[in-house]
């Protein structure tokens, strides 16, 4: 049964050649008794050819066969006539003349039509996922994801980086997202933690001496998906000894130039820098997309002393107020700057006003407050013209920049604004710290490792939300890649960012006693990156969605439709654990 090549590897190589394929059958077509069958494996499909003069036999056999049945055929490799060859397939010029044919397994009527565009609900291919793979796109992703995932350990490997695993089973250290707990069975009432990321392991691993690190592992978050996020995801896991920012910075850039090019797409590309304070002010966002412009305007000076007094008063408060100019806008109705309000306030903002240019005159809800000198002053500090709008938001500067840049994210999407190419963009010097307001107290912005700037470290106890971090984060096209940091390690510089967020002496210990113990001994400089191999496959693919690139992806309420998961378990099961199943005060 051993077959000579994959359906997808029949070229014009081979002609004369006998060969024996094994595979699904995916069309059939009868002309006057000549049967002409398209059998597809993983490599791609093959026209293979039934003539019932030349091979009765084999015509008998395939009579009775359907849609995805799994079958074997040996026959001559031959070159299609000229007025039927296909320029549009990679094997188009040749087809396979059938001597015999065999059935190896049968298949129930499938639920959905196995094709590259599938015309069926992404619940009921979820559901089905074992035949979704099937699909051409699929496959085509999941092999680049294999390419992509040797390429990255051929470089690693190359540069002298050791894969170690780490711990699975683990402690939780919520810090960040919701952990996912498994039981003890072994200590009742005690919990192991799913890993949100290796992140402390691979710093013990610097302190044990291994020097270069890396893992391609799995983590996991319990938090709301959207869809470039998922609650188990892979990410390139790279640590490294006595390395500052451009070390991890020049390694990753090597990294993603080979994986870009295992991808067939130009590694020959630049890579970007500017820090948090400038992408937020320019574009709204820590991870700006780079490949149009339409950058924030401040016109806080327009609006300081005007008689339009809400804006006056957040830049007499210190704040600013912030516009985008949108080319076009001014042939919108009042019913599209509305649904444009909602979504500044799903990005933050209180309210959103509008302003747009149309036959000469000006229209806003707010013109009525603005004397003209005031609009002549606006329209000349935004370039305002003929048919163009603005949208302008008030607060302090963080969440005003932040709304904006959501209009222009959503803006540029709905607008299908030119987008072109691949614009890689290092974002740094982000703030150590971050007020929760919901929590009362002061979180990292990354994570409670990451290394103060060193200029920075005498106001950690005085202007904390002034310390800038050693950290970086690696964006694509508006898509975060990753993001990684140099990290802390004196425990007398740990134990003062414990302070800062407010884990005491005793938290600390009982958290991370074991880290502050393994810094006492000698722990050298160190830092690292961890890069979102999901994501990495889903851009270099040119997909929307990261559940095209992983095998069996869940929704987006975090359930895998074709196994149930979440699930029930038996009561046994519970008393074993010592665990008793109640209701939550929301009913559930």
């Amino acid at each position: 049964m051993r077959r000579t090549h994959r359906c997808g590897e029949i070229s014009g190589e081979l002609l004369g050649q006998d060969v024996r394929l094994q595979g699904w059958l995916w069309h059939e077509r009868d002309f006057g008794g000549v049967k002409f069958l398209d059998i597809r494996d993983r490599a791609g499909f093959v026209q293979c050819v039934i003539d019932p003069t030349a091979a009765p036999g084999a015509h008998a056999a395939s009579t009775e066969w359907g849609a995805e049945f799994v079958v074997e055929i040996e026959g001559t490799v031959i070159a299609r006539e000229e007025r039927n060859v296909n320029p549009d397939l990679p094997n188009g010029d040749v087809e396979v003349q059938v001597h015999t044919a065999r059935l190896l397994s049968r298949s129930e009527t499938p639920p959905f039509v196995i094709e590259d565009e599938p015309r069926t609900s992404e619940e009921t291919r979820l559901r089905e996922r074992f035949l979704d793979l099937r699909r051409a796109p699929l496959q085509r992703s999941l092999a680049l994801r294999h390419r992509l995932s040797m390429a990255t350990r051929n470089v690693l490997d190359a540069a002298g980086f050791y894969e170690i695993e780490t711990p699975m089973l683990t402690r939780s250290t919520p810090e960040g997202a919701r952990d996912y707990l498994v039981p003890s069975r072994e200590a009742p009432g005690s919990f192991y933690a799913l890993p949100q990321s290796p992140q402390l392991f691979k710093q013990l691993l610097m302190i044990s001496g291994f020097d270069r690190y890396f893992q391609i592992v799995r983590c996991f978050r319990d938090e709301d998906l959207r869809a470039d996020r998922q609650p188990e995801f892979t990410q390139i896991d790279i640590e490294m000894s006595f390395a500052e920012i451009q070390d991890v910075r020049a390694l990753t850039e090597d990294l993603m130039r080979a994986l870009l090019e295992a991808a067939g797409h130009d590694p020959d590309v630049e890579f970007g820098e500017m820090s948090f304070r400038e992408a937020v002010d320019r574009f709204g966002s820590d991870r700006p997309d780079l490949r149009y412009g339409r950058e924030l305007l401040d016109v806080s000076g327009v609006f300081g002393g005007s008689g339009f007094k809400a804006f006056a008063g957040v830049v007499a408060s210190g704040g600013v107020v912030k516009a985008l100019r949108v080319p076009g806008g001014g042939a919108w109705g009042r019913s599209r700057f509305d649904k444009l309000t909602d979504v500044a306030r799903d990005a933050g903002a209180k309210g959103l006003v509008w302003m747009k240019f149309s036959e000469g005159e000006i229209a806003s809800p707010i013109a009525k407050f603005l004397d003209a000198e005031t609009i002549d002053e606006l329209k000349s500090q935004t370039k305002l013209e003929e048919g163009d709008a603005l949208l302008i938001v008030g607060d302090q500067w963080e969440p005003a920049c932040m709304a904006v840049g959501g209009l222009r994210t959503h803006l540029a999407r709905s607008e299908e604004w030119a987008a072109d190419g691949m614009r890689f963009v290092w974002i740094t010097e982000f703030p150590l710290l971050e007020e929760n307001v919901e929590a009362g107290r002061m979180v990292a912005r990354h994570h409670p490792f990451t290394s103060p700037m060193v200029e920075d470290l005498d106001k950690l106890e005085t202007e904390p939300l002034a310390v800038r971090a050693q950290a970086y984060d690696l964006v694509l096209n508006g898509i975060e890649l990753g993001g990684g940091s140099i990290r802390i390690h004196e425990s007398e510089v740990q134990s003062r960012v414990f302070s800062a967020l407010g884990i005491d002496v005793e938290e600390a210990g009982e958290k991370f006693g074991f880290l502050l113990r393994a810094l006492s001994f000698g722990a050298p400089p160190h830092g690292g990156i961890a890069l979102g191999f999901d994501r990495i496959v889903m851009m270099l693919a040119g997909l929307d969605s990261l559940r095209d690139v992983i095998a069996f992806p869940k929704t987006t309420s975090a359930s895998d439709l074709m196994t149930n998961a979440p699930g029930g378990v038996s009561a046994a099961q519970l008393q074993e654990l010592g665990i008793e199943v109640v209701a939550r005060e929301d009913g559930e």
